[in-house]
């Protein structure tokens, strides 16, 4: 016994030592696969100019306009050059909502004077008829502090929403989810109280003179209220001027409408997996973008990131084992027709099982890391793992949670999915968010090569390893 305990001691350090070198050769492999896609984007790129073109060319794509119909074109025709195995065009439905004539807007007090202010429609609003609004105005901090003034207080003014994004959080996308909310339901919240229209604060951390369009969503048991964006700066004057002169008027003026339901698409292109095609990774982000912007950092990045981590496979003749899709999606921004029209799709397909699904909505800035979402422990953790690869290229942040807006119906259909939300730095993102200054002069070249660049080599990660 005492001479057989030492020899199988020594026996399992061979072995385990043989499987660390395994281990290590295979991550010095995957370095260096690694190393050739970031190589190649920062060399020999393309995202950069096709950005270029569907921002300066094409421009703002808002779902059911003719800029987005050219947009899904366009990308289709980018896609058909690549040599993808397949490249089609998927139909769906969406809103067609104008924003029409230049929004007009003005604070009238008699006792400080009158002042002009920068405010824009939000999506999907009514319009205000052409003699616009002019009523006294509420300010309010957020939805429970107008629930707490009720019908006596608000009836027949207008509502201004005006708490600012908290500016202590880091991750300025924790402050957006606190802050949007006065802009998805504030109008509805303000009919119930018979209010006749509402100014929203816009959700920015920056204090400028643009601002920020997004979407409300109506109940339709309630008055549809006409409900404008006000830049920050212009809500502090608002809001200083108020207190000043609690008389005060507010006018405003919108031509905005929603027309009928038009037909579009979604863009998908696809690199069939050689091993194992049946299990799908998909890639995207979504093609349309707010009319007074060029949509570049949302989410015409998240677009050409997809495209061209497909493109990098193709020109490092790498094959993916398991099949790379990349869809470009329509309608995120005011009705997530797109998302909820694939995930449909893709759940009536029983050849197909969806493993993983990244989304690039954040904007075209430093990669910082991945956000994974899933349910299994054990494959969280071996995900996490990967940002020992990541490491050389300034990514750190691989952490639990993270999905998308348009990736996220592939879960009621796919409940063993992995969701991954690329995560580019923060800061600057919503200083443009859905803002006339969200323009391709505004995206830095080597940081959205960078990101590109980041979601291949994790897109060949996943295609090598699956997710199990």
């Amino acid at each position: 016994m005492s001479m057989k305990y030492p020899l199988f001691i020594s026996i399992l350090v061979v072995c385990s030592n043989f499987c660390f070198a395994q281990l290590h050769e295979s991550d010095k492999h995957d370095s260096l696969i690694i190393r050739r896609f970031y190589d190649a984007v920062l060399t020999n790129g393309r995202c950069y100019q096709w950005l270029d073109y569907l921002s300066n060319q094409i421009g703002g794509r808002l779902s059911g306009s003719e800029q987005a119909a050219k947009a899904v074109q366009w990308s289709k025709t980018v896609m058909d050059t690549l040599q993808l195995d397949k490249v089609y065009l998927q139909e769906v439905m969406v809103p067609h909502w104008v924003r029409g004539k230049q929004e007009e807007g003005k604070i009238i007090s008699k006792k400080l004077g009158n002042a002009e202010v920068h405010i824009c429609a939000l999506g999907n609003s009514v319009g205000t008829g052409k003699k616009g609004i002019t009523a006294s105005v509420i300010e309010v901090k957020g939805l429970q502090e107008l629930n707490a003034l009720g019908k006596e207080k608000v009836q027949g003014k207008i509502v201004f929403y005006n708490r600012p994004m908290e500016p202590r959080n880091i991750n300025t996308f924790v402050s957006y989810s606190q802050a949007v909310d006065q802009r998805a339901f504030g109008p509805t919240e303000a009919a119930k109280y018979g209010a006749v229209g509402v100014v929203v604060r816009s959700v920015s951390l920056a204090h400028d003179e643009h601002p920020h369009t997004g979407s409300l969503r109506y109940d339709t048991l309630f008055k549809k209220l006409p409900a404008v964006a006000i830049s920050t700066n212009d809500a502090d004057k608002l809001s200083t001027m108020l207190q000043k002169d609690p008389d005060l008027k507010f006018y405003f003026k919108t031509d905005c409408q929603m027309l009928g339901e038009v037909l579009s698409h979604n863009v998908i292109g696809e690199i069939r997996g050689s091993m194992y095609p049946d299990e799908v990774i998909v890639v995207g982000g979504h093609l349309d973008a707010w009319d007074n912007g060029d949509g570049a950092h949302d989410d015409g990045a998240g677009c050409v990131h997809a495209m061209e981590a497909l493109r990098l496979f193709k020109v490092l003749g790498i094959r993916p084992k398991r099949t790379i899709r990349a869809v470009l999606f329509m309608n995120e921004e005011n009705g997530l027709r797109g998302g909820l029209k694939y995930a449909e799709i893709a759940s009536k397909t029983p050849s197909e099982k969806h493993i993983a699904a990244i989304e690039s909505d954040a904007g075209g800035f430093t990669p910082r890391g991945f956000g994974f979402t899933c349910e299994n422990k054990k494959i969280l953790d071996k995900l996490l793992k990967y940002v020992k690869l990541f490491e050389p290229y300034g990514l750190y942040e691989f952490k639990e949670g993270g999905g998308g807006a348009d990736i996220g119906p592939l879960k009621n259909h796919f409940k063993d999915i992995v969701m991954i939300g690329y995560i580019p730095d923060s800061q600057r993102y919503f200083d443009y968010h859905h803002t006339e200054i969200d323009i391709f002069s505004n995206v830095n070249r080597r940081e959205l090569e960078l990101g590109a660049g980041s979601i291949a080599s994790l897109l060949y990660l996943l295609s090598e390893y699956g997710v199990e």
